[in-house]
């Protein structure tokens, strides 16, 4: 038992620091040459795979990375240009630099290479494990050994491996891509590789800020729109489905599961279906206005007038959402102990009371969590507005954006449609810490996170 202390306690000294101070030669030799110290003490097949990983780490730094990180501080200085050719005197287009192509290509040479590092101090702390293995008369692993603990004792590791580096690759990188976009003038002026773009520091985040200008003053009216949206697309699904749920759960109504698979059955409609539905229905010339054309009353502009389109996307989106919480909220409801109700009306609590001592508290610590999701994902909802309205009505004091558009929406119509990729970038990053820092602070002040004991 001392024993598995002590061998314990090793792998648990096993740290980059540890090799470092109290490493041999050889291990302080591995920190320059990846394998060194592994060859050394007898572990070939290791030893030469990380000197094959670092050989290769360095040859694909150097032979396609090292030249665009050189370009990184000016994004590129060659323009293309147009040259006539000698012989057949036609203008010829001479390739330049592509800012956006050495912006990319640079994020990945660094993240082969911070990756590259990892290994190799991996190679360096494995070098010191053999060493503290052979100074204690054990034999450092082999290598079938190292492979036969990968599905053992490391199998978390292994299992982590392969999702860590797709999150790296396709989640990580291109969010770092997207926030150093915030930083250059890459816009419908600077498109390369027809021209280039570089970094102009905080300029972006002065003019979405600067209040005075379009681009503020668009910015602080699509916010405020956002958050209103969120508001009621998130609150009146919430009360909504609430109401439908107690009324489907009432004693003495009859047919309850004929009432809820009439709500599922919306639900198995793809929203983006639905909305396009509504989007021909509520149109100028779509079957309601064309039904109050007969009737000789007044066409309603549900989609182009402002403030009808505002309100009629949250009603809309009323139809798609209460669904969803009528089903939380129906087994939340079939799930609180019937003991209580039958106390409180002992007490002579009447309905009301009833509802909101017992139901209502109880409802609010469970979904805290499901309203501070689906409020972050209204902020987010591109469905809803785009399939709906598009963001429309346009109008002439916002900037490329609608009266119903969103931040997400408008972020969509800054680079698809308008190519202003640096402001939608600067819009993404501010969107993300609007929404996180709503998330954080509110599930903290939520009786789910201060009493998430009570209903364990």
């Amino acid at each position: 038992m001392a024993g598995i202390r002590k061998k314990h306690k090793d792998v648990n000294s096993i740290t980059l620091k540890n090799a470092l101070v109290h490493g041999s030669w050889r291990t302080r030799i591995t920190l320059l040459i990846s394998g060194f110290g592994n060859l050394l003490h007898g572990q070939i097949i290791k030893g030469l795979m990380f000197l094959v990983y670092q050989g290769l780490t360095w040859f694909v730094f150097f032979s396609f990375g090292f030249k665009y990180v050189q370009d990184l501080s000016t994004l590129g200085t060659q323009v293309m240009r147009s040259e006539v050719d000698p012989i057949y005197q036609i203008p010829v287009n001479i390739p330049g630099d592509n800012s956006l192509q050495i912006l990319l290509y640079s994020i990945f040479a660094i993240a082969i290479l911070v990756f590259g590092m990892v290994i190799h101090f991996t190679a360096v702390k494995s070098s010191y494990a053999a060493e503290v293995d052979i100074k204690h008369d054990r034999r450092p692993t082999k290598f079938l050994q190292d492979i036969r603990n990968l599905f053992d004792r490391n199998m978390h590791n292994t299992m982590l491996i392969p999702p860590a580096i797709g999150v790296v690759a396709f989640t990580v990188i291109p969010i770092v891509f997207m926030v150093l976009l915030a930083f250059t003038n890459f816009d419908r002026a600077h498109q390369p590789p027809g021209n280039l773009f570089t970094w102009v520091g905080f300029e972006n985040f002065k003019n979405v800020f600067d209040l005075s200008g379009v681009m503020g003053n668009t910015f602080m009216r699509v916010l405020g729109w956002t958050l209103i949206w969120a508001v009621f697309a998130t609150f009146l699904n919430y009360v909504f489905g609430m109401v439908v749920a107690l009324m489907i759960n009432k004693s003495g109504i009859r047919l309850k599961s004929l009432w809820r698979t009439c709500f599922v059955i919306s639900i198995a409609v793809p929203a983006f279906v639905t909305l396009l539905f509504m989007r021909q229905l509520l149109g100028d010339l779509g079957p309601i206005n064309t039904i109050l054309n007969s009737l000789h009353i007044p066409a309603v502009q549900f989609l182009r007038q402002p403030l009808a389109a505002r309100i009629t996307v949250i009603v809309v989106n009323l139809w798609i959402g209460i669904p969803y919480t009528m089903l939380i909220t129906s087994g939340i409801l079939m799930n609180i102990p019937a003991d209580l109700y039958e106390a409180a009306r002992i007490d002579g609590a009447g309905p009301m009371r009833q509802f909101r001592s017992i139901t209502l508290p109880y409802m609010l610590i469970i979904t805290a969590p499901y309203l501070i999701t689906q409020f972050i994902g209204n902020i987010n909802n591109f469905n809803a507005i785009f399939f709906l309205t598009a963001g429309g009505p346009s109008a002439t004091d916002y900037y490329n954006a609608g009266k119903t558009d969103l931040l997400v929406t408008w972020l969509y119509k800054l680079t698809v449609t308008f190519g202003d990729f640096n402001l939608a970038s600067v819009i993404g990053i501010l969107t993300f810490l609007v929404s996180a820092l709503i998330a954080l602070i509110t599930f903290n002040l939520t009786a789910s996170a201060k009493k998430e004991e009570t209903f364990r």
